[in-house]
């Protein structure tokens, strides 16, 4: 086909061009991105509130709903327009800007629960040590140094595919600019294929490495401990995390490493939701639901009394 490195448009292929399903799917979104957004600002009002949570867990926990609340914000309401109006088109600079901000996100949340992982470790191994070893200062260094290489990152691999030429299409196989189904339509360019496993590889496996050691060693002092009180009790302040962690790591290890099929670019949409939306909507329920100094806290700000 025709070189297509001019154009000025692509289609967001979004799902499905029945209308009828269209129209389902924009409630669901709509319920997603509420429910999402509502639970991240009530996380991020009462960690700033009340100061009994002025700890360096609901530090980072504070920062990952605001994360969260950017992650679905960047893709969902366009998703949104497409589901409600089918004019599917998006510009150019549209597609790269939806791109480099979702890029800059996903690359802090990945380091963000790693540091997390790393904040529960220190926590429950060395509690006498803690509040020294995770102290203000060393907290905002770790924001730092989360937020200036995520931006880097973006903006190196946002640069480098906004120079690709389309040889095939310009009908993006996803419900966003997503840098996977970019290079699918690409003419075939080998240094970006690298490039994008590359800092898979930086950015996701060794993130992961981090809160797996973290964890391995957190399970083993929780163990070590013989009370079955005091295990339930060491166990309880990083459950809600480890399922963050699963939820989070497991759909975006199952996109990347299966195998390529016939329906690779609808379990694509698929597992990208669940990532995308679906994860940081459940990240402020798992975090309240099983955290009973976030439930206290907000009893607190709305005035009401905990037993």
């Amino acid at each position: 086909m025709e070189n297509q490195s001019a154009t000025k448009d692509f289609h967001i292929v979004a799902f499905s061009s029945n209308e009828d399903i269209q129209l389902f799917l924009f409630v669901v979104f709509l319920s997603i991105y509420l429910i999402g957004l509502l639970g991240n600002l009530i996380i991020i009002t009462v960690t700033c509130k009340d100061t009994q949570l002025h700890t360096p867990m609901y530090f980072f926990l504070c920062n990952l709903s605001f994360i969260d609340i950017c992650y679905t914000t960047v893709t969902i309401p366009k998703l949104m327009d497409i589901l409600l109006t089918g004019n599917n088109l998006i510009s150019f600079v549209q597609c790269f800007t939806q791109m480099f901000f979702f890029i800059f996100v996903g690359s802090i949340e990945v380091v963000l629960l790693s540091s997390m992982a790393y904040d529960r470790y220190v926590a429950i191994c060395n509690p006498l040590q803690y509040y020294l070893i995770m102290n203000q200062k060393k907290c905002a260094l770790i924001l730092i140094g989360i937020w200036i290489p995520g931006c880097f990152n973006s903006c190196i691999v946002t640069f480098f595919a906004s120079k690709l030429s389309l040889c095939h299409s310009n009908k993006i196989q996803h419900f966003f600019c997503n840098v996977k189904a970019l290079a699918q339509i690409a003419c075939a360019n080998v240094g970006f294929d690298v490039m994008i496993y590359v800092e898979i590889l930086i950015l996701g496996l060794f993130p992961l490495l981090i809160s797996f050691a973290s964890y391995t060693k957190i399970i083993k002092i929780i163990l070590s401990i013989k009370t079955t009180n005091g295990r339930r009790k060491a166990f309880s302040t990083c459950t809600s995390h480890l399922m963050v962690l699963i939820i989070f790591y497991g759909t975006i290890l199952f996109m990347y490493m299966r195998p390529t099929s016939q329906d690779s670019d609808e379990l694509d949409q698929v597992f990208s939701v669940l990532y995308a939306a679906v994860a940081p909507m459940l990240n402020p329920l798992i975090y309240s639901l099983r955290n009973k100094e976030v439930k206290h806290a907000l009893m607190r700000i709305v005035g009401m009394k905990s037993k």
